[in-house]
C-alpha cells in the first residue's frame, strides 16, 4: 500500500468499463472554472470601484487587492481540500487493509455480492472474487475500485500543484479586467476593461462547451450575459456612493 496514489472514481460502471478522459476533463474543468472566477469577480470589484468616480491609481491598488486575495483563498482552498481528501482515503484504504487481513471471508462475499449486483451469475461472481482474493494486494486494488470507488492506477494529485494551478487561474482572469487601467484611466480604461473582459468571458464560456457539449455561441453568450449583469450591478452601485473622492 505504501507509496500508491488514489483517484476518486465518482460511480463504477460495469465490468468493463473505462474512463479515459476523466483526469484531462477534471484538469480542463479547474482551469476554466478559475479563469471564469477570477475575471468575474475582478471585473465586478473594479467596476464597483471605477463607478464611484475615484482616482485611477485607487481602482488600480483595488484590483491588484482583488486579484491577490482571490487568488490566495482560492490556492488555500484548493490545498485544504485536496489535502483533506487524501487523508480520509488513505484512512479509508487502511481500513480496507486491515479488513481483508482480518475477515478475508466476509471480504470475498462482500466482493462476490458487488459482482452479482453487477449482473453476474452467482457462481461465476463467487469464483472471480475467490481468484481475486488469493493475491492481498490485488484484492486491497480490487476492494479499493468496487467498494470504495478509488482507481489505483491514478493519482489523486498534489495539494501543492492543485494549490498553485488555482492560484493561477483565477490571477489570470482577474488580471484581463484590470489591465487596461494600468495603460489608461477614466472612461477609456472602463470601456477597454469591459471590452476585454467581455471577450474572455464568451470565450471561457465557449471552451465549456468541450464539458457540456452545447453550443459554443449560447455557453459563451450566457456566461457574457451573467458577467456583464455582476459587473453592470457593482458599478451602478459604485455610482450611487460615488462621493466626489479623489486621490
Amino acid at each position: 500500500m505504501r507509496g500508491r496514489q488514489w483517484r476518486v472514481v465518482p460511480h463504477p460502471g460495469p465490468i468493463g468499463g473505462e474512463q479515459h478522459t476523466g483526469g484531462r476533463s477534471g484538469a480542463l474543468r479547474a482551469a476554466i472554472f478559475g479563469v471564469n472566477d477570477g475575471l468575474v469577480s475582478n471585473v465586478s470589484l473594479i467596476f464597483g470601484v471605477a463607478g464611484a468616480g475615484v482616482d485611477n491609481q485607487v481602482v488600480i491598488l483595488a484590483g491588484i487587492a482583488g486579484l491577490l486575495a482571490g487568488a490566495f483563498s482560492m490556492g488555500a482552498g484548493e490545498y485544504i481540500s485536496v489535502r483533506v481528501q487524501r487523508e480520509v482515503f488513505e484512512r479509508l484504504i487502511h481500513l480496507e487493509a486491515h479488513e481483508i487481513g482480518s475477515e478475508p471471508e466476509a471480504e470475498r462475499e462482500e466482493l462476490a455480492a458487488i459482482y452479482v449486483r453487477k449482473g453476474l451469475p452467482d457462481d461465476l461472481a463467487d469464483r472471480l472474487a475467490t481468484e481475486l482474493m488469493r493475491d492481498p494486494a490485488v484484492a486491497l486494488e480490487t476492494h479499493a475500485r468496487e467498494e470504495l470507488g478509488l482507481d489505483p492506477q491514478m493519482g489523486l494529485g498534489s495539494p501543492v500543484a492543485a494549490a498553485s494551478a488555482s492560484f493561477v487561474t483565477f490571477a489570470s482572469g482577474a488580471l484581463l479586467p484590470l489591465l487596461p487601467f494600468l495603460f489608461a484611466s477614466g472612461g477609456a480604461a472602463i470601456l477597454a476593461s469591459a471590452a476585454l473582459s467581455g471577450a474572455a468571458l464568451f470565450g471561457v464560456g465557449a471552451a465549456m462547451t468541450y464539458l457540456t457539449a452545447r453550443g459554443a455561441f449560447y455557453s459563451g453568450a450566457r456566461m457574457l450575459a451573467i458577467g456583464a449583469a455582476a459587473a453592470a450591478i457593482t458599478y451602478l452601485v459604485g455610482k450611487a456612493l460615488d462621493v466626489g473622492v479623489g486621490v
